[in-house]
């Protein structure tokens, strides 16, 4: 079938919007219509190579829509449903089997390599191929084919113009807090940087109850935000600010959890720091430069640091989680939404860039 799709080659700085032929999926899949698709990070940085993909692909991870038809094999979702795309998992490996899918043995092969190349779900433009299958989904186009694994059914009264963030950047800022920190009621929260990751953080973190949510960034229009949206205190982080000693000032003893989502190693030493006696940090991607923990105040504060991979989430039952949540008014993570059209996408990515939004999520005409 014909498809609408913004491919990504090598060696280019933008998408490109093409029609692409889509293979026709097989028994085990879903053909998805998009309606909505968010823009992650993770997409910009396959975009400009400083992440490995084959190339040429069809990006796209945040995808939400409506079921158009599905394989003989599938019983979870069927034709007409509204579903939010999520990462990619085999199902059957010691992660998977025991409940933790964000940690599947197949994680690099099935959401970036292509694991499954020759398999329903490729692209082609004429005669050349085009790679997709990207977390299993491949959504900057107006359809997919996915699977059971990562097609979740949701609530048709839920805005799906909005709800393919859910599966990605704001189920991992949420999930680092409500499930991997498992913050409570009552604790303090320190979270460094609040772009859209840690901005649903702070947003989670009102959901568990914390008396006090510190937000540190370098930007005050994203501190402001933070600050809408329910955190306590705000650090404009800089070279004359040494942000821990902030937070402890602002916090007396330090604060129960800290959560990094920068990926600077600076800032996960502040945010190590920051924390309270028998404290948690957490982190949610590699961090660039040398990060080395004093082992010694670890041990003697009781600390504890851990690396969080999509907010530790098992996705068929925390995003129809946060989607109530949402419906009651106490998730508003529409707040850091702003909607493009999908031919707009380059412009979106560089709005983002440039601070003037924090969310994109591209729709479709038709």
């Amino acid at each position: 079938m014909k498809v609408r799709a913004a491919v990504a080659y090598e060696g280019r700085s933008q998408f490109e919007i093409e029609e692409l032929e889509l293979s026709e999926p097989g028994p085990q899949d879903i053909l998805v219509r998009i309606a909505s698709v968010g823009l992650c990070h993770t997409d910009v940085k396959a975009l400009d190579g400083s992440m490995r993909v084959p190339k040429p692909c069809v990006l796209g991870h945040e995808g939400a829509g409506i079921v158009e038809r599905v394989g003989e094999r599938v019983t979870k979702v069927k034709s007409g449903d509204h579903v939010v795309l999520t990462f990619e998992s085999c199902g059957a490996c010691r992660a998977c089997a025991g409940g933790d899918p964000a940690y599947c043995e197949q994680t690099a092969a099935l959401n970036f390599r292509d694991a499954r190349e020759h398999e329903p779900g490729f692209f082609r433009k004429g005669s050349d191929r085009i790679h997709g299958h990207f977390f299993g989904q491949s959504s900057f186009a107006n359809y997919a084919i996915t699977r059971s694994q990562n097609t979740i059914p949701v609530r048709k009264d839920a805005p799906l113009e909005i709800l393919g963030v859910l599966g990605c950047g704001v189920q991992t800022g949420a999930g680092a807090v409500m499930n991997s920190l498992a913050a409570k009621s009552g604790e303090s929260i320190a979270i460094f940087g609040v772009g859209p990751v840690g901005l649903s953080a702070v947003i989670a973190a009102i959901v568990c109850g914390c008396a006090e949510v510190v937000a540190v960034d370098v930007l005050e229009s994203r501190l402001a935000m933070a600050k809408q949206l329910g955190a306590t205190h705000s650090v404009l982080a800089g070279a004359s600010v040494e942000a821990a000693k902030e937070v402890r000032r602002l916090v007396s003893g330090g604060v129960n959890c800290a959560l990094d989502t920068t990926g600077r190693a600076d800032s996960y030493q502040q945010a190590l720091a920051s924390l309270a006696t028998k404290g948690r940090f957490g982190f949610v991607t590699v961090p660039a430069g040398a990060f080395e923990p004093n082992l010694a105040a670890m041990m003697l504060g009781g600390l504890t640091i851990r690396g969080i991979v999509q907010g530790d989430s098992v996705p068929d039952t925390f995003i129809p989680r946060l989607i109530d949540l949402h419906m009651s008014g106490r998730f508003p993570f529409d707040k850091l939404v702003t909607k493009y059209p999908f031919e707009k996408i380059n412009q979106a990515i560089e709005d983002q860039a440039r601070g003037k939004v924090v969310k994109p999520v591209f729709t479709f005409a038709g």
